[in-house]
């Protein structure tokens, strides 16, 4: 039996078929077809790769929109502000380049992976997904879009559009640093992702953090960002940084790593991240 493979031009028509009943969804492929090696994939198939206006990157009044089939090499290769160096940097660590020219932003957050690297850089950015079907267009927080392992708030509908990411001063600064047991494709012990932006006197007026691979899903830690708010053009912002801050966090005791590891090198790792985003003297 042949399955059924759809490929629409536009998201009107990937959401009326989305409506008529249940699809795999195909963007880059970097997911769907591993997890079918060696069987066939027995779903129709919704092919959302012919719909032009789901990539690119574009910036307007509210912040910058990401369009969801936009692939990480897209990322990388984009003239963007330092706000998003920390994104940058986790699509260089999403597979190896082959991954990232085929890999999506969209993907990367629809398969809720745990230790899917985009997740916490997009949360320590404050960024929405949005989505949409015939029922219309509604918007998340990636925080309240990625609910648990491999498990989103995507309805059957749906599909996902765009992630926004709400604008910054020319001062937002962001990194990302995660640990694994080699320098390049890995599975993460932990990773973290800060942002900072500073009004004109060098004050803290916005902060983001997150840690991934921690937890079942990854976090945000609002009480070390409601430290670091309002902090003084020169504090040592990594001092602000104590292991009460991961309260929420459950890591596990696994093969790559202990649970006492994963918090203790996690403390250290934003620690790193907020020294390096130090602003130049």
């Amino acid at each position: 039996m042949t399955t059924r493979f759809e490929r629409p031009a536009t998201v009107p028509q990937a959401a009326r078929l989305l409506a008529s009943g249940r699809w795999a969804m195909l963007a880059g492929g970097t997911d769907l077809y591993p997890a079918h090696v060696g069987r066939p994939v027995a779903t129709p198939v919704l092919d959302l790769s012919a719909i032009a206006s789901l990539r690119g990157i574009h910036e307007d009044d509210r912040g910058w929109t990401f369009g969801a089939t936009t692939t990480w090499t897209d990322v990388i290769r984009a003239e963007l502000p330092p706000l998003f160096d920390g994104l940058k940097a986790a699509a260089r660590e999403i597979g190896g380049v082959q991954i990232q020219n085929a890999g999506t932003v969209a993907g990367n957050l629809c398969n809720a992976s745990p230790a899917a690297d985009g997740t916490p850089v997009l949360m320590a950015l404050g960024a929405s997904v949005v989505l949409a079907s015939e029922r219309g267009e509604r918007e998340l927080a990636v925080e309240d879009f990625v609910l648990g392992s491999r498990r989103t708030a995507l309805a059957a509908d749906e599909l996902v559009v765009a992630v926004r990411v709400p604008a910054r001063s020319a001062r937002a600064r962001s990194a990302f640093i995660k640990l694994g047991g080699r320098r390049y494709l890995t599975i993460s012990m932990t990773m973290v992702a800060v942002t900072i932006d500073r009004d004109d006197a060098g004050r803290v007026v916005h902060a983001g953090a997150a840690v991934g691979s921690c937890s079942a899903v990854a976090q945000r830690l609002p009480a070390l960002e409601a430290k670091l708010v309002d902090a003084a053009s020169g504090s040592d912002l990594a001092a602000l940084v104590d292991a009460t801050d991961l309260a929420s966090l459950t890591p596990l005791d696994d093969l790559r790593a202990s649970a006492f590891y994963r918090l203790d090198a996690t403390v250290t790792l934003l620690r790193r991240a907020l020294a390096s985003l130090v602003p130049s003297p």
